[in-house]
């Protein structure tokens, strides 16, 4: 009893940790946009963990016409679509926003992503004139509606063809600093937001700078799965329940979002210039390495050029998204 009085009282953030189910519906949604100005749906302390409930991006209308039956359509989106009419200027469904107490600017939000599940049996896929990369190559607008077989974790896209899924969230991001307003959801940048960065599945680690009171945690744009580029400017696009635990570091100013996964350190950029997203990348990972691993500037940015894997995250968000991918295999001391 004595030993476990004292492992109490020296973590006394775990002890006290709660979870929290937190549903999308019509008053716990942001729809299209981060803002410091946003009312919280729900305030957690460090340590506390949210079941976020998460909804497709899409409206009820467009996935019937496109085959989906009336009756596999969440009802919880049709509430929402028919209901919420504070919208814009993005158009993603979010679900938040969330706010850590105590979380200030100058802060780093951990973000422990522990499980990932599918909540309905099927994604769509679909491009439009005016976004995509080859915008102008299909100029017309079309939806696919791919099956998920969440037994065998694989999406049926086509007699033939079966991609295996690795769900993750399109867009997890905290408010901006007051400054930037109402910030669309769609371009990513200093807050995280629409990365669609598909190495964060569940098991890995996002980390965010805090730049609002409170945090204020958003998300949402659920993809059972995506190549990088996320060419045409949709995944498998669908709805998600994620468990993920927060965790924050007083006084421990991030420059910029980063993660982490069991195998692999990550550094993103983002920026409208594509050359100018991946300079943010790798000097992310430089100094990310010279203060975490204690290495020379000078070595750094040798070992990049050695080891690290630079990846476009995607090409179609306005800001365009690159990530270094630094193995931890290769550091033989810790």
């Amino acid at each position: 009893m004595k030993v476990c009085a004292v492992l109490l009282a020296l973590l006394p953030g775990l002890a006290m940790a709660e979870t929290f189910e937190l549903k999308a519906t019509p008053q716990t949604v942001a729809w299209g946009y981060y803002s410091a100005a946003a009312t919280p749906v729900l305030t957690i302390k460090s340590g506390d963990t949210v079941v976020f409930d998460t909804l497709i991006t899409s409206n009820p209308t467009a996935l019937e016409k496109a085959g989906v039956a009336p009756a596999d359509v969440q009802q919880s989106l049709r509430d929402i679509v028919s209901t919420v009419t504070d919208k814009g200027p993005g158009g993603h469904i979010l679900t938040g926003p969330v706010a850590i107490e105590g979380a200030e600017p100058g802060d780093t939000l951990e973000i422990r992503i522990q499980k990932i599940d599918l909540a309905i049996p099927y994604a769509y896929n679909a491009f439009r004139y005016g976004a995509g990369l080859l915008t102008d190559e299909f100029p017309y607008p079309r939806m696919k509606i791919i099956p998920l077989d969440a037994k065998k974790m694989v999406a049926h896209f086509a007699p033939g063809i079966d991609i295996p899924l690795h769900p993750f969230f399109g867009s997890m991001g905290v408010a901006p600093p007051p400054d930037f307003g109402r910030y669309d959801s769609a371009p990513p940048t200093i807050i995280g937001g629409n990365m669609d960065n598909k190495e964060l599945v569940a098991g890995t680690t996002l980390y965010l700078p805090v730049h609002a009171h409170g945090g204020l945690f958003e998300i949402g744009d659920g993809h059972a799965g995506q190549g990088n580029g996320e060419v045409d400017i949709t995944a498998m696009e669908t709805s998600l329940k994620g468990t993920l635990q927060f965790i924050l570091h007083k006084g421990e100013k991030l420059p910029y979002p980063r993660a982490e996964t069991p195998t692999h350190y990550i550094s993103m950029g983002f920026d409208d210039d594509l050359s100018i997203a991946t300079h943010k990348a790798v000097l992310g990972m430089i100094d990310f390495l010279v203060e975490a691993r204690h290495m020379s500037r000078d070595d750094a940015y040798m070992l990049v050029s050695v080891a690290g894997d630079v990846d476009i995250t995607e090409l179609v968000d306005r800001n365009k998204g690159v990530h270094v991918m630094m193995p931890k295999s290769i550091f033989t001391q810790h």
